[in-house]
């Protein structure tokens, strides 16, 4: 099987091609800031996106005809269960109109469906970010207006839970793990059986804070501070999800500078980084109630898991709980080719949105 990887991201597109689990091309295409402003919404990006991708294609002499598949990166849906679901029209509406809220993997399944029905082959997602397998107790927040939701790394945490699955010549359905993702947004989530039961919401306000985010706030002063005429709803937005984490104290998002800044002697930057591995390490604490004690693993993954004095610090308050294992980085292209490639083995079935 020969399939065509579609992974967008704020300011980029990355792209893989793929024969069975083999990886044959892995490109980034960059778009300039300048670029992505010009578009009023991230669904109108898509001709631009697509024609980029096409003209790759076309440079490297590969005919876009020789795919058998399309699989893009899932967005912001309603809430599903994980797996690979077949693009049809219901899923390609809600991600056009951001039925959840506008992300840039909106643009993987709208790209995946167009260009397989230009060549007549199908187009799937993988594991969306809105992945919801939340038991009813973890929903509840203590406003009925507020309910928690299930919105983090699905993709790469369910890839690298698998993967350990395997490694332990187990099942993924077999096990209960805590997974915790390190990249611009932090998610903790206890699997069960195959199924997330419980997960810090990874965007817009909720456990650890992280690079790029505030996680969960004293809500009392969250409050105040909306009410006290500095910031419009926007700009507040913008507060929690951009500007909130790391850039709020450290005004960069860069773990690997922090580090070498405490490294030097920065007591701020040695703070910063010992608060990130203490918030995390409370999270994991919290999933281990969740599932009884009955830990099988703790899954270290992200970007920023390449940096062993944090997965080192995270290691030594965690592991009494459960051993834990490390899998840097999140290699989303063959978590995408992986989940397409269980369907059309017939190892599962594809879901219907």
């Amino acid at each position: 099987m020969r399939g065509l990887i579609i992974n967008p991201g704020s300011t980029s597109t990355k792209l893989g091609i793929f024969t069975d689990e083999t990886l044959e091309m892995d490109v980034t295409l960059r778009h300039s800031t300048e670029e992505i402003s010009r578009f009023e919404s991230i669904a109108v990006q898509q001709d631009f996106r697509r024609n980029m991708i096409l003209d790759f294609l076309k440079e490297k002499g590969i005919d876009v005809g020789s795919f058998d598949v399309i699989v893009g990166r899932g967005g912001i849906l309603k809430p599903v269960p994980g797996g690979t679901y077949a693009v049809s029209d219901e899923l390609m509406h809600d991600l056009e109109i951001g039925v959840q809220g506008q992300h840039a993997a909106n643009l993987g399944g709208i790209l995946a469906r167009e260009i397989g029905d230009e060549i007549g082959v199908p187009s799937y997602i993988v594991d969306p970010i809105s992945v919801d397998e939340l038991c009813d107790e973890a929903r509840l927040s203590g406003l009925p207006e507020i309910p928690r939701m299930s919105v983090f790394h699905a993709l790469n945490q369910k890839a690298v839970c698998r993967r350990y699955a395997g490694e332990a010549g187990k099942k993924y359905e077999e096990l209960n793990l805590i997974c915790i993702h390190l990249g611009g947004g932090v998610s903790v989530a206890a699997h069960s059986k195959g199924r997330v039961i419980d997960v810090f919401n990874a965007l817009d306000g909720d456990g650890a804070f992280s690079p790029e985010r505030t996680g969960a706030l004293p809500v009392g002063g969250l409050i105040r501070l909306c009410y006290s005429g500095k910031y419009t709803e926007k700009e507040m937005m913008k507060r929690v999800v951009g500007e909130g984490g790391f850039n709020a104290y450290m005004g960069t998002n860069d773990a690997g500078a922090i580090l070498k800044m405490a490294d030097e002697g920065d007591e701020k930057a040695g703070l910063m980084m010992n608060a990130f591995v203490f918030q995390i390490c409370k999270n994991t604490g919290a999933m281990a109630a969740v599932l009884k004690g009955a830990v099988d693993r703790i899954i270290i993954t992200g970007g920023i898991a390449y940096n062993t004095p944090v997965t080192d610090a995270i290691t030594d308050r965690v592991s009494f709980i459960a051993p834990v294992t490390v899998y840097p980085g999140e290699d989303e292209l063959h978590a995408l080719a992986q989940g397409v490639l269980r369907v059309m083995r017939g190892e599962e079935e594809a879901k219907v949105y």
